[in-house]
């Protein structure tokens, strides 16, 4: 069966809420062009309807997010480049990493392994809440490519800079137990809870005045920008593509990367 470009990211709105699902499951919803394309656009478009106050972003089990499809990378590479920011340069609007501004809350419902870019993914939302089944790995270094949507920034301000060094140069994966005793996600529950409980949350922050709720996510991410970090790791990205980055390589890699994510 094939999938449209469409298909690939849904989107859902109920009692102001906004679920964006990323949905390509037979791939663990890893990122191709089309995804990295159709995401932006349905995250732009709940931060534009007035009947949405909160966005939950998760993924189609089993996955939450394997990171940039390595097929593509492998084979063409256009989704290291597509417009999306993954390459460390600004995205289409001009942000650095993987979404476009948004004004309203967004909380990352983590269903599954969140893998490398899927990783940045999590990292970007304002905060996490997990599945028993969650797990997190950064595998840059696995892969052979660099980070280019801020966790060089992001992960060391959630678990601290030696946890975050340790997840890097190792590719090791996070349990959810894990993850939620070194600060990187707010709560851990039962799978079949995780949408329910996401929710209930949502709608905490939807009971409040929402002009005030916007401003003060505005006072963190200024707050806590780390502007100079993102230029810096653009920077070695940008220095690493031209110097080091292969998609022979990569395409090498991928059976390795993925055997050794289910033994772990």
């Amino acid at each position: 069966m094939t999938t449209s470009p469409s298909d690939v990211v849904l989107f859902d709105v109920s009692e102001r809420i906004a679920t964006v699902t990323l949905n390509r499951p037979d791939a663990r919803n890893a990122l191709s062009s089309d995804v990295l394309r159709e995401l932006p656009r349905r995250l732009r478009e709940a931060n534009d309807r007035d009947d949405v106050d909160v966005i939950v972003l998760t993924g189609t089990d089993p996955a939450f997010c394997a990171g940039l499809d390595l097929k593509e990378l492998g084979s063409t590479g256009g989704n290291l480049g597509s417009g999306s920011g993954a390459d460390g340069r600004p995205n289409s609007d001009g942000v650095r990493g993987p979404f476009p501004m948004v004004d309203k809350p967004l909380i990352g419902a983590v269903n599954g392994v969140a893998i490398t870019g899927g990783f940045e993914l999590a990292l970007n939302c304002d905060f996490l809440i997990a599945s028993e089944h969650a797990k997190f790995g950064d595998t840059h270094s696995r892969v052979g490519v660099m980070p280019g949507w801020g966790l060089t920034v992001l992960l060391p301000q959630a678990i601290g800079l030696r946890r975050a060094r340790e997840m890097s140069f190792t590719g090791n994966f996070m349990s959810a137990d894990e993850a939620l005793a070194f600060g990187l996600v707010n709560h851990v529950v039962p799978h079949d809870e995780l949408i329910p409980f996401t929710r209930r949350i949502a709608r905490d922050i939807i009971g409040n005045d929402q002009p005030g709720v916007r401003q003060i996510r505005r006072t963190y991410r200024d707050i806590h920008a780390a502007t100079d970090g993102w230029m810096i790791e653009a920077r070695d990205g940008a220095e690493w593509r031209r110097t080091s980055f292969s998609p022979e390589k990569v395409a090498e890699r991928r059976a390795k990367i993925q055997e050794r994510g289910r033994n772990q």
